[in-house]
């Protein structure tokens, strides 16, 4: 019996001192997992805009950084830096690093940056972006959406278009690509200046004129000349009007060249008679009165005989004149034997046909004087010749006339 008390007894002592251990253990476990806790530092981390509130036991910021599984870039940003003992309460500010290829003015770069946005790295980079300049993206876009950024910095260039001036801000590099982002079109005949290909600068001038070619068909009146008639039934000193004369009509074709709107020069490039000119002709007496003889007066045997002054040459023909100068539109001024009459003003030169007139003759102008035959003309055929005459308004007032000439040798 005692035995048997003393076996219970024993088991039961033994079982309540395993029990108490276990407790204290677990007491012991649960104290010291409290303590750890309440030991923990509270600080605040800010990324990316966000704050999280972290209880840690690390001794430095890099610590911190390193438990939160961050894992810091030569080119990211913390503050306070790493090395920085923890304490409860501590701000720790962390950015991330993005690396984008800067283009400024054609010299490219890359360039690590943990500012927000496009416009923050442009201050970052001392770069002053004004209201034309060109940049790529805007400044506002976020520094995380973009790999590339282009910035050029626009200058003002004067662009002379169809008589307008206008100031223009550019950021082109040729004439050509300013031409292009400016959309002017040129035709094919149309100026620039400078050339194309040459480089813009800041307050260049660019001038564009707009040239074209027209033709432009003026048709004008010929004056009708006057041709006199010797008529033995008139009276020496009269005249009579035998056909009144009409006026002709020629179609002149000129090729007309425009800048800007505005004629520059004149071609002519055919002539053509629509009507002919019919001459005025005017007969003029040339009978001598009969002189009264008084009775008883004696008569010579011998009459009278009328004498007139010869001259070489050969007879008098009709023909129509024009005159023209060595300035006139499509004119030389050299004549078809190679006489310079712009050197040479004061010749006496008409133009003829040389199959009526020889070139090289001396040729008299009745009431103009005698002239050398040594130039010809697209619109002298026949019986026609024109006048050189160096003065313009001289030979606008000429006009057409019908003229007397013979050839003198």
């Amino acid at each position: 019996m005692i035995l048997w008390m003393k076996q219970i007894f024993s088991r039961f002592s033994l079982r309540k001192l395993a029990i108490s251990s276990v407790g204290l253990l677990t007491m012991m476990s649960i104290l010291s997992f409290a303590i750890y806790e309440v030991t923990k530092a509270e600080v605040t981390v800010k990324s990316d805009d966000e704050k999280t509130s972290v209880f840690t036991h690390a001794s430095t910021v890099g610590e911190l950084l390193e438990e939160q599984d961050i894992d810091l870039g030569r080119h990211d940003y913390v503050d306070p830096s790493t090395d920085t003992a923890i304490s409860e309460a501590m701000n720790i500010e962390y950015k991330e690093a993005h690396q984008v290829v800067v283009n400024l003015e054609g010299e490219v770069e890359q360039v690590w940056t943990t500012v927000e946005t496009v416009g923050e790295l442009m201050d970052e980079l001392e770069v002053n972006v004004k209201e034309h300049d060109v940049m790529e993206p805007s400044l506002k876009t976020s520094i995380t959406d973009v790999s590339k950024v282009t910035f050029e910095s626009a200058f003002q260039v004067t662009l002379l278009l169809e008589g307008e001036e206008e100031e223009v801000w550019t950021t082109s590099t040729t004439v050509a690509d300013f031409l292009e982002k400016e959309e002017v079109t040129l035709g094919e005949l149309d100026r620039v200046e400078p050339a194309q290909d040459e480089e813009i600068v800041e307050e260049a001038e660019v001038s564009v004129v707009r040239v074209k070619k027209v033709t432009d068909v003026v048709e004008e009146t010929v004056d009708y000349g006057t041709v006199t008639q010797q008529d033995s039934s008139l009276k020496k000193g009269s005249e009579e009007v035998k056909e009144s004369g009409e006026e002709g009509k020629v179609e002149k074709h000129y090729q007309v060249v425009m800048e800007d709107g505005e004629e520059v020069s004149r071609e002519l490039l055919k002539e053509e008679v629509i009507k002919e000119s019919e001459d005025r002709v005017v007969a003029v007496g040339t009978k001598e009165s009969t002189p009264n003889v008084s009775r008883g007066s004696s008569s010579s045997d011998s009459s009278s005989q009328s004498t007139s002054s010869s001259s070489s040459g050969g007879s008098w023909q009709t023909f129509t004149a024009t005159s023209y100068t060595a300035f006139c539109n499509g004119c030389s001024g050299v004549t078809a034997t190679g006489i310079d009459l712009r050197a040479n003003p004061d010749a006496n030169v008409i133009a003829v046909d040389p199959s009526v007139i020889p070139l090289g003759s001396r040729v008299e102008v009745k009431g103009y004087g005698t002239f050398l035959a040594a130039d010809t003309g697209g619109a002298i055929k026949g019986r026609k010749i024109d006048i050189f005459i160096p003065d313009r308004d001289k030979v606008r007032a000429f006009g057409r006339k019908s003229v007397q000439i013979r050839v003198l040798d």
